[in-house]
């Protein structure tokens, strides 16, 4: 029986993706129950998501004993697991995949993020994955740094489907999009049906709001904390609005012309982190066409048990979001500032989560071999 409140949020135009993966909700049917019960039409993973996943249970023993005795290094047996798990769930969603022409019944895997200043290192890591999940559900996850930009567009010209994640601020947002433009360019004059390749822009929420919170309580005025909480919304708002100016050029009307499919923003970090905040703040308050939401679990249910959708909540907001940002600006915190060090400190937390699951795989090795 279908949720009515993931249905409203889905016939509100909102792809609901989940933000997790494991051999557990594979094996156990629980993806399956959150398609048919949460209208979940795909899902994302992370170094963070498998490092977790790997570290619970007994579903990989089997396999990292094999693999071990085998004698592959931790390097490969981390991709071998990780791609085995986004094949199988590929799998699982590709009735989806070929119900929405491509659109939805996706599953992510991320390049390994110690080659998010790699271009070169990034696109043939993005071209080894897809080459070993061998699925066409799958879509790349390719960090928005400013290598990562042309690595975006040299994996489009592949005709590889790409999910750009880590992005932040509102200019590399539209830097994304222009990447992801090119590579359709360059795919249509390498000889690639458009039809068949697909993007999202993973642009991160709640991280934003953790961030400038802190830096307007350490401001303390009345009016810096009356604007706790609002600089996530505002500006995934103001990212929507980009959306909507660049997927209405006359550039964007002639790759849609040759059969090519808009690359939809993705909100992400959609999980609460100040308990002072409604726990569906980042669904509710982010409906709008053509965007996917991917949630965690905790999220998910929650939105099932007590989401109140209620329409279009984003594109009204423009000047309200604008001015938001002016006022933050005002009372002394610095967008750019904030930004800049969201996207680094991303980018070391997939690292560090990337370095403990590489530890955390090895010394599940040595147990299998003593």
């Amino acid at each position: 029986m279908t949720n009515p409140n993931t249905q409203a949020l889905s016939d509100a135009g909102v792809s609901i993706w989940l933000d997790d993966l494991s051999r557990e909700l594979i094996e156990t049917g629980k993806i399956s129950d959150l398609i048919t019960e949460r209208n979940v039409v795909g899902l994302t993973s992370n170094p963070s998501i498998f490092q977790a996943a790997l570290s619970k249970g007994e579903r990989y023993n089997d396999d990292l004993a094999a693999l071990t005795k085998d004698g592959k290094g931790v390097e490969e047996v981390v991709h071998d697991l990780t791609t085995s798990d986004v094949r199988n769930a590929c799998d699982l969603f590709l009735p989806l995949y070929e119900s929405t022409k491509g659109v939805d019944g996706r599953v992510s895997i991320e390049v390994d993020p110690r080659l998010a200043h790699d271009t070169d290192g990034t696109v043939e890591q993005a071209k080894a994955l897809y080459a070993a999940v061998d699925r066409p559900n799958v879509l790349i996850k390719i960090p928005a740094t400013k290598a990562g930009l042309p690595a975006i567009t040299a994996t489009i010209a592949e005709g590889i489907s790409v999910n750009v994640t880590l992005i932040f601020s509102l200019e590399r947002y539209r830097a994304v999009m222009n990447a992801y433009l090119e590579g359709l360019e360059k795919a249509h004059a390498n000889g690639h049906d458009l039809s068949k390749i697909h993007s999202v822009a993973s642009f991160f929420v709640s991280r934003v709001d953790t961030e400038i919170d802190k830096r307007l309580d350490a401001i303390g005025t009345d009016e810096a904390r009356g604007l706790k909480g609002k600089a996530g919304l505002a500006n995934a708002r103001l990212a929507y609005q980009a959306f909507e100016e660049v997927f209405a050029t006359p550039r964007w009307g002639t790759l849609a012309e040759a059969g090519a499919n808009l690359q939809r923003p993705l909100w992400a970090s959609t999980g609460v982190k100040d308990p002072a905040y409604p726990d569906t703040m980042y669904v509710t308050e982010l409906v709008a066409a053509d965007v996917v939401n991917t949630m965690p679990g905790a999220t998910l249910e929650a939105t099932a048990d007590h989401g109140d959708i209620h329409g279009d909540t984003v594109t009204g907001g423009y000047e309200l979001a604008g001015n938001l940002l002016d006022d933050l600006e005002r009372v002394g915190v610095s967008y750019t500032e904030v930004v800049d060090l969201l996207e680094t400190e991303g980018v070391e937390k997939f690292e560090k989560a990337w370095g403990e699951l590489l530890d955390g795989v090895t010394a599940e090795m040595e147990k299998v071999t003593a």
